[in-house]
């Protein structure tokens, strides 16, 4: 009988001391800490304002010149995740290709004129704008240092880029592309000794999301 009595005892003073030690709510913190640790960031799509939207684009002849311009976008859409860009795709139409240097002869008697610029990117030296009206860039994912991977698409060719110096600012995701344009068939070279047309083209994109 007073083995019996000792027993109640020594488990009635160990419920106590549970209950003084706040273990009747381990569980419950232990529920948050799951919570806080599995919630995932929203996943959302949305389209890009092609008209506030830009890309900007440089070539240079090394030693001598560059020419830069623009090329409108056509469509797009970013999908975030959180403040991270985890998909999307951008199209922009090669027969807006329009140069803003002033690296041209008045008379275009030695360097050209805008026109002829223009005319000689669209033939089939450059982009063969005629047979591929479009080029496309799909993102396919980000890295840790902030930089975007995707598949470049220029005169049917695909090949896999990196967009670096991302960045996120007041809806505008905004970002620096070169490519080598001789891994698109982009593969005109000057025929004159002491010009060399750089392979990299560098394009200046930035991306307005839409509403």
């Amino acid at each position: 009988m007073k083995t019996t009595k000792l027993l109640l005892t020594i488990t009635a003073a160990g419920t106590l001391f549970l209950a003084s030690c706040g273990g009747g709510n381990s569980h419950s913190n232990e529920a948050e800490t799951i919570t806080e640790e599995t919630a995932v960031a929203e996943t959302v799509t949305k389209s890009v304002d092609a008209a506030a939207s830009s890309v900007n684009w440089v070539g240079k002849m090394i030693g001598i010149k560059a020419h830069n311009g623009t090329i409108n976008l056509q469509e797009g859409s970013l999908t975030m995740e959180g403040d991270k860009i985890v998909g999307g795709s951008f199209v922009v139409d090669m027969s807006s290709i329009t140069p803003l240097d002033e690296n041209y002869a008045p008379d275009g008697s030695a360097q050209g004129t805008r026109e002829m610029l223009v005319g000689h990117l669209s033939s089939g030296d450059f982009f063969a704008i005629e047979e591929n009206p479009t080029a496309s860039f799909e993102i396919t994912g980000a890295n840790e240092d902030g930089s975007v991977n995707g598949n470049l698409t220029i005169r049917g060719n695909t090949n896999t880029e990196t967009v670096t110096d991302v960045k996120i600012a007041d809806g505008t995701v905004s970002g620096t592309l070169v490519f080598d344009r001789k891994k698109y068939d982009v593969a005109w070279d000057s025929p004159m000794k002491d010009a060399v047309l750089s392979n990299d083209i560098e394009l200046n994109i930035e991306l307005k999301v839409a509403g």
